[in-house]
């Protein structure tokens, strides 16, 4: 029983210097400037259906928001009550709706529903695309975009840890149709260049998908 409970503070314990470490990057005004959605999201929107969406690790909501203007019901999720008190803010100044919930990504449970649209940006974690691929509906999108492993010159994480390596990304979207995959450096609205792995892919109703949790 000891050793359970030892287990659990240790899990409690990390929850909450993750929550302290981002509501600090938030509150100093990190990721301040970064108000634009991501452009191959803005590139894609107009081919995909409208419906329920999940912006994951969502931040200040830069997706949710382009998501909630364009006609769907948004959920934003992330660690930092900071960026979420910020996107409802952002939300009630613009007369948009986006149900905001705040969770660790990486211990807690995800929100109990399914969704037409899953847009994960910038956020690395293998695990949890297994987790959040069964939340699609039939006929719903993944959308990923992801930091890529590179000795480029680029903006990002500086730990490959926080970076897919190549193929990777693409390995973990097998159960889904793969409409778009690339690799490599572009260029951000702000100028500043990214090395990113980069996939739009779509749940069909003879792929089952299975979860690890």
């Amino acid at each position: 029983m000891s050793a359970v409970a030892a287990i659990w503070l240790d899990t409690t314990s990390m929850s909450q210097a993750d929550r302290d470490k981002w509501d600090k990057r938030y509150r100093e005004g990190s990721y301040g400037t970064r108000t634009y959605p991501t452009e191959l999201l803005t590139e894609w929107l107009p081919r995909l259906p409208k419906g329920r969406a999940l912006d994951v690790a969502c931040g200040t909501g830069r997706n949710a928001l382009y998501l909630a203007a364009a006609g769907y019901t948004v959920d934003g999720i992330d660690i930092s009550s900071i960026a979420l008190q910020r996107l409802k803010e952002t939300a009630c100044t613009r007369n948009l709706t986006v149900k905001c919930i705040e969770i660790d990504l990486d211990s807690e449970p995800l929100p109990y529903q399914c969704y037409d649209l899953i847009v994960l940006v910038r956020y690395r974690s293998t695990s949890l695309i297994s987790r959040l691929l069964p939340l699609l509906n039939e006929g719903g999108y993944f959308f990923c975009e992801e930091h890529l492993t590179t000795n480029a010159n680029v903006i990002g994480p500086s730990s490959p840890s926080f970076r897919v390596k190549p193929g990777e990304l693409e390995k973990l979207s097998e159960n889904l149709n793969v409409l778009f995959y690339s690799e490599g450096i572009v260029k951000d609205p702000d100028g500043r260049r990214a090395a990113l792995a980069r996939l739009i892919a779509k749940r069909s109703a003879n792929k089952p998908i299975l979860s690890d949790s």
